[in-house]
């Protein structure tokens, strides 16, 4: 019977881990800009911007993306923003990851031996030159691994925002357990799908790292 409750909510599920899927890329996409933006800030920056840089990261890193999101979603309607339920969980999980994914980012910047930094100011580049021919393209290189890592994390972590009624899998089972008063086969059920997108991220990110030692 049990079995037959889940494979009956199977395309609810399939609902449910699109949005998963859709808030993690969403958000992977813009912390990998505000980690590169912040990166450089705090390596190449005057004093005023790096300080900004470390405080933003220590604000992010140092608090439950939980209260983030719901400082960002409940809290800043007291100030005249409302923000969806969607909008407000792709926000929280881009600015957090985005801190974490710019120190990932200030280490691969700083893993590049600076005698290239060095002969590309000897042939007339330009520190910005540098930085996009030279550095940025080694540095995303070395910052892979970690940045799938991030990646896999994000996509469990996701599971949050189902405290702010974004119907992702948490909240998919959540709803289906009110309808059947059943917990057990649906949360089991969310967990092997979790699972599933879990080794299946992992599978692919291996396969890339092992192209890009190919390469290199």
């Amino acid at each position: 019977m049990e079995l037959d409750l889940i494979l009956e909510n199977v395309p609810f599920f399939l609902k449910g881990a699109y949005y998963t899927l859709y808030v993690t890329v969403i958000s992977m996409f813009f912390a990998f800009i505000i980690g590169v933006i912040v990166a450089v800030a705090r390596l190449k920056g005057p004093m005023w911007l790096r300080l900004i840089a470390r405080f933003y990261v220590s604000i992010m890193r140092g608090t439950p993306l939980l209260v983030q999101l719901f400082v960002i979603y409940y809290g800043l309607v007291d100030y005249g923003v409302t923000l969806g339920s969607l909008t407000a969980a792709c926000l929280a999980l881009s600015l957090n990851a985005g801190a974490f994914l710019s120190e990932t980012f200030r280490g691969a910047i700083q893993a590049v031996p600076k005698g290239q930094t060095e002969a590309a100011y000897a042939t007339g580049m330009t520190p910005a030159q540098t930085m996009r021919r030279i550095v940025f393209p080694q540095a995303v290189r070395i910052a892979i691994p970690p940045m799938g890592n991030t990646f896999i994390g994000m996509l469990k972590e996701t599971s949050l925002v189902a405290a702010i009624g974004v119907t992702e899998l948490l909240r998919s089972a959540q709803l289906l357990v009110s309808q059947y008063a059943l917990n057990m086969p649906f949360y089991l059920a969310i967990g092997v799908i979790y699972w599933i997108m879990s080794i299946g991220f992992s599978a692919i990110l291996e396969q890339v790292e092992r192209r890009l030692a190919r390469a290199y």
